[in-house]
């Protein structure tokens, strides 16, 4: 969405977990293939844990569920705080206000995630847009 606008060069996007258990590794193949049905390449993504460093570098620091929030607050230095939200807040029209872990949920699972996602990013970029003073 973010090169389809042409905002590549001013809007930088980076993934983190806050658990090291995957560090290095790809997205599951479940969700590349969803992805990918949609046109979407995840297949050079790879896992990272959150690092404070993440706190000052971004303008927004995401969170998919209150648990990931609430791991996020305990390490976010105080300063930052405010760039913490919740990614779901950026699809205010639907009633999911956390994105669920698609794991044990089948293809299913996956698509309905992909689902959210797209719809709180397509708010997220609004935001984005906002805070650029670009349309």
């Amino acid at each position: 969405m973010v090169a389809e606008q042409e905002l590549s060069d001013r809007i930088y996007i980076d993934s983190a977990g806050t658990h090291a258990y995957h560090t290095g590794e790809s997205p599951d193949p479940r969700a590349q293939r969803a992805a990918l049905s949609r046109g979407v390449n995840l297949g050079d993504i790879r896992a990272r844990a959150v690092v404070h460093d993440d706190f000052e570098r971004f303008d927004y620091v995401l969170a998919m569920d209150m648990a990931n929030h609430h791991d996020l607050l305990n390490i976010c230095p105080g300063a930052y705080k405010n760039r913490l939200r919740l990614f779901m807040d950026f699809a205010p029209d639907l009633r999911e206000s956390e994105v669920p872990d698609p794991y044990y949920g089948g293809t299913k699972g996956f698509e309905h995630v992909l689902d959210l996602v797209e719809a709180a990013a397509k708010g997220l970029l609004t935001q984005l847009q906002k805070d650029l003073g670009v349309s």
